[in-house]
């Protein structure tokens, strides 16, 4: 039997964690033809092209009957579909993603492992020149721990072991802190003493930040966040939200209100006088416009009437 082939690189199967061993009953609760397809994706290896088109070429069910399966199994827990942003070198791009669980998952579960317990987005730090921070912050050792001042040379040298600290996100006064507390007496070689204190008390590489993923509503395809899917389907598709509603458009302005308008400013122009202000001081009406673009289409104004 030839092997399933696999998808493109990046796509295709992925195992989800910590399932249960396999077993004879792992789809028991299963429909037959769930239960079917769910343990033929088991057994295939991550990576593998498990698209709908692909599956129902290699199962005896349509591909209708296919998509409608896979459905069935997003929303019994075993199945997820949605997209991962993926930050390579230099570049950034979205990819879909098929996760599959042997074990059934409520949405609690899905949505912590999907959202990957990201905590919210930092400002991330403009990175400044590692080098010269870390000559500057050896040339002034000096100044705190005394016993440990250090040549040019010896501050030039020791500089890369010191960026390694801030490249593990150690900021100066973590630095400081590691080389000039417990100091022995005496020291007698202070660049020797700093060299083997950067090694040995270098802190832990970051554990990487957990990709950013959104899942795709089983029923209508939108992306959506994970603790907005319910059983594989959107609050849309569940009928528990609505679409925004849109702000009613304004009123009409009427051939009454128009005639109203320019009645008062007939008023205000008889009633001037030399010492009154002149009618740009008269209160702005947004009515206004509305009448002079009545004038401009040709309407004969109200004064001529």
């Amino acid at each position: 039997m030839p092997a399933h082939p696999a998808a493109s690189p990046g796509y295709g199967k992925r195992s989800a964690p910590d399932q249960a061993p396999r077993t004879n009953a792992d789809f028991a609760h299963l429909p037959p033809r769930e239960a079917h397809i769910a343990g033929f994706i088991d057994r295939l290896h991550d990576g593998a092209d498990i698209s709908v088109k692909l599956l129902a070429s290699c199962l005896p069910y349509g591909q209708q009957a296919m998509r409608t399966a896979l459905n069935n199994l997003q929303a019994a827990g075993h199945l997820r579909r949605g997209r991962e942003h993926v930050v390579g070198s230099g570049s950034a791009r979205w990819v879909t993603r098929t996760w599959f669980s042997r074990t059934a998952r409520d949405d609690a579960w899905w949505t912590k492992f999907l959202r990957g317990d990201v905590p919210e987005e930092e400002t991330p730090r403009q990175p400044g020149p590692t080098r010269n921070r870390a000559y500057i912050l050896l040339a002034a050792l000096g100044r705190t721990a005394p016993v440990l001042a250090l040549s040019a040379k010896e501050c030039t040298e020791l500089g890369p072991l010191t960026e390694a600290w801030f490249e593990r996100g150690a900021d100066e006064s973590a630095v400081v802190h590691a080389l000039t507390t417990g100091l022995p007496t005496p020291v007698h070689s202070p660049a020797a003493l700093v060299r083997s204190r950067l090694i040995a008390k270098l802190p832990p590489e970051p554990a990487p930040r957990p990709p950013l993923r959104v899942v795709e509503c089983a029923t209508c395809g939108d992306p959506g966040r994970p603790e907005d899917i319910r059983a594989g389907r959107c609050g849309m598709c569940r009928g528990t939200s609505h679409p925004p509603a849109h702000p009613a458009p304004p009123p009409a302005l009427t051939a009454e209100a128009v005639h109203a308008r320019a009645a008062q400013i007939r008023t205000a122009m008889r009633a001037e006088t030399p010492g009154t202000p002149p009618r740009s001081r008269i209160p702005y009406d947004p009515r206004d416009t509305v009448l002079a673009h009545h004038t401009h289409t040709g309407r004969a104004h109200p004064s001529a009437t």
